[in-house]
């Protein structure tokens, strides 16, 4: 088979012919039709990491289980999530996941739009209910919780959007750009537009109602000044002084960040707790985070059949793997705004 390895500065690919890898005990191997896109994907590589498949967004059908599989059966039609680092990425024509990190897509859903789900998904969703301990759409919210999404665009952000409001979440404000119209039709209440503004927390406060206060964050960008533009969100407003001295202190507020290699140190955390989704504890030591995201999976499942979840904008790039540099190269030139880059396997040249 063909299998595309991501390295150097400026996004080198190099497709090369390897041999089918078989899965093991608790894998699938899936004939990718699709495979989606991440900025992890170029970024890994160009840190210096070895030359690698850095691809982890699987669409295609199965071909083979291993012994312990019991839900999958050849000619399935699946998502997947690639355990990040491993061998045998979504970049090439057959790729191997584990059984739990798969999971059935509706003949309604093309495998184009199946390949945005997988990553992005699970790390909107590790951001509201491990780090936010937000409601969930399994135990909805009871009340208003105002939500604050930073990057309502980006595929994290409208992932977060439309499971907040699956969990009764709200008002859910976007912080967007360019592509503000894909917060909306996430299902944003209020998308603030942070170009030209020179008071983008102000602008977000202007959205919640007078006895409202921002509580909860998830920064899907956590650079630029993303998460100060959060931090003084969070601030109360002067007119809420005097009911918060009468009612006590201030409920410490919660922040979601997204890139771990950041330095936070400027977070006050007597006021503001903060942590980092981490897609990776899917495959990690944690059973707990292992189990979510079994779960999770199989409920996007369900929720795609009913038409309650999407996944999200996409453009084909051209030449199949032989697109794979040119699309990781936008990605890394920061071009890519509302929707994803997929590619199809098939338009590979010479296969």
């Amino acid at each position: 088979m063909k299998e595309a390895i991501v390295s150097g500065d400026h996004v080198g690919v190099k497709i090369v012919d390897v041999p089918i890898p078989t899965p093991g005990d608790d894998e699938v191997l899936v004939k990718v039709e699709v495979t989606g896109s991440n900025p992890k994907d170029w970024k890994v590589p160009v840190s210096g990491e070895r030359p690698h498949n850095s691809g982890d967004d699987i669409a295609g059908t199965i071909v083979s289980v291993g012994k312990s599989v019991l839900e999958f059966r050849r000619g399935d039609r699946v998502a997947a999530l690639h355990k990040i680092g491993d061998p045998h990425g979504s970049f090439a024509e057959y790729a191997i996941a584990y059984a739990y990190t798969t999971f059935h897509i509706p003949d309604n859903i093309t495998f184009e739009e199946a390949a945005t789900i997988p990553l992005t998904s699970l790390t909107a969703a590790y951001g509201l209910w491990d780090i936010l301990g937000l409601p969930t759409p399994w135990r909805p919210a009871t009340e208003k919780i105002p939500l604050l999404i930073y990057g309502a665009s980006t595929s994290v952000g409208s992932y977060a959007i439309k499971l907040a409001k699956l969990a009764g979440i709200g008002p859910v404000i976007g912080v967007a750009g360019a592509s503000t119209k894909v917060a909306q039709q996430a299902g944003a209440d209020y998308v603030v537009d942070y170009r030209n503004n020179d008071d983008i927390a102000g602008s977000i406060r202007a959205h919640l109602k007078e006895e409202q206060t921002l509580l909860h964050a998830w920064d899907t960008v956590s650079e630029g000044g993303s998460y100060q533009h959060v931090l003084k969100a969070f601030e109360p407003r002067l007119g809420l002084h005097r009911t918060i001295q009468a009612v006590g202190p201030v409920a410490e507020s919660k922040l979601c960040l997204i890139l771990p290699e950041g330095r936070y140190d400027d977070i006050d955390t007597t006021k503001t707790k903060f942590g980092i989704a981490k897609v990776a504890s899917a495959h990690g030591h944690d059973s707990a985070r292992r189990d979510f995201a079994y779960v999770f999976y199989r409920q996007i499942t369900k929720w795609l059949q009913e038409g309650k979840f999407s996944g999200h904008p996409f453009k084909v790039v051209d030449g199949g793997l032989a697109g794979i540099a040119n699309g990781l190269r936008e990605l890394q030139d920061g071009k890519i705004s509302g929707y994803k880059n997929v590619f199809r396997i098939k338009d590979t040249p010479g296969l």
